[in-house]
């Protein structure tokens, strides 16, 4: 935490916390979590946005209004998130919102680990860390190797899977990200991953690390339903080549998924792997939720091809709580109720600047 963070928070009533986020991925879920709590809560939204947030007035105490998300990182947005005593929720579209420099920057205590921004705005990074957690990886290449097998190619940031595509060639390849690039979707080659291609179930494992309680806890698993490459399994092969259809990644929603009981015990040793990692590399290490998002094989081994290190929209699907919340705490948990419970729990026991940075 730096020196600036550290004086803010101290500085705080602790009585009076204020839990803000942006208007935007699981904002509603997570001012309905700390609204349980009994906190109170802001919410950062753009003009175009009020009003579909004043549906919820009752869950929200005060509105900061922007001219566009950046604001966050302006002086007098700051200055009133500190007054009203607040610690800011970073979610899955915080960084692709505000930008990188502000997110690493901005002088409000932020609930999570925030040098884990930068890990997750390159794709090479990701991976590298993922790896060095011992966790098993789908394999990567680069332009210097030969591809004559199934391929995806992954653009940095959350764009929500727009702008991936499938390849079976280095020309394939190439031609991609030579769109992509003109598309303004990256800007040179090395900013993409080419990643194989696993056939299997895509599954997203929610966690939440407790620094309060020392504890790693799952907290849901959901598939994501993505447009228009779901929608095409409907077709024949033949008919796709006729049509010349693309298949496109771009995230519309999710699914719920409980995982059958014989693969929580390897999921949570992939979560456990990933907490020593960023302990080590990362210090003080993931804080709150984070995402573990794989492929399960017919042989129900898995292969870990993405993580989030903040909470994802698929908890979305669990305001009431998961079936794994529920055995927690026998009430229901949303994973934004989660990150309120573990602020109150850091109040309660003196250490709130241990959950912030």
């Amino acid at each position: 935490m730096s020196v600036s963070i550290e004086k803010v928070i101290t500085g705080y009533d602790p009585n009076r916390i204020t839990i803000a986020t942006l208007g935007s991925h699981s904002a509603l879920q997570l001012v309905h979590g700390a609204k349980k709590e009994g906190f109170r809560t802001a919410l950062i939204v753009t003009k175009d946005r009020k009003l579909f947030y004043e549906q919820f007035r009752h869950l929200i105490d005060f509105f900061i209004v922007v001219n566009r998300w950046g604001d966050l990182c302006r002086e007098p947005v700051v200055k009133k998130l500190i007054e009203l005593n607040a610690i800011f929720i970073p979610h899955g579209s915080f960084v692709e919102y505000v930008g990188l420099e502000c997110a690493e920057r901005v002088e409000v205590p932020l609930f999570g680990l925030r040098s884990i921004f930068r890990v997750e705005a390159n794709q090479h990074l990701k991976m590298d860390l993922l790896t060095k957690a011992g966790i098993p990886i789908p394999r990567h290449y680069d332009l210097n190797d030969e591809i004559n097998n199934l391929v995806i190619v992954k653009l940095p940031g959350a764009k929500g899977g727009r702008g991936y595509f499938l390849a079976l060639s280095k020309d394939e390849v190439i031609k991609g990200i030579e769109k992509a690039i003109n598309q303004g979707l990256i800007s040179k080659p090395a900013d993409a991953l080419i990643q194989e291609y696993i056939v299997g179930v895509p599954a997203y494992f929610h966690f939440f690390f407790s620094p309060v309680l020392n504890r790693l806890e799952i907290l849901g698993a959901d598939i994501r339903y993505e447009s228009n490459v779901d929608g095409l399994r409907r077709l024949k092969h033949d008919v796709l080549e006729k049509l010349g259809i693309e298949p496109l990644f771009v995230v519309v929603g999710n699914i719920p998924m409980v995982l059958r009981e014989s693969l929580l015990y390897k999921v949570y040793d992939y979560g456990l792997r990933f907490v020593n990692v960023t302990k080590e590399l990362l210090p003080p290490g993931i804080i709150g939720p984070f995402c573990l998002e794989g492929i399960i094989k017919d042989d129900l081994s898995i292969k870990i091809f993405e993580f989030s290190g903040r909470i994802v929209a698929g908890t979305n699907l669990y305001v009431q709580g998961s079936p794994y919340s529920f055995l927690y705490w026998d009430e229901p948990m949303s994973v934004g109720r989660r990150i309120a419970r573990e602020i109150k729990l850091a109040i309660k026991r003196g250490v709130l600047n241990g959950v912030v940075t």
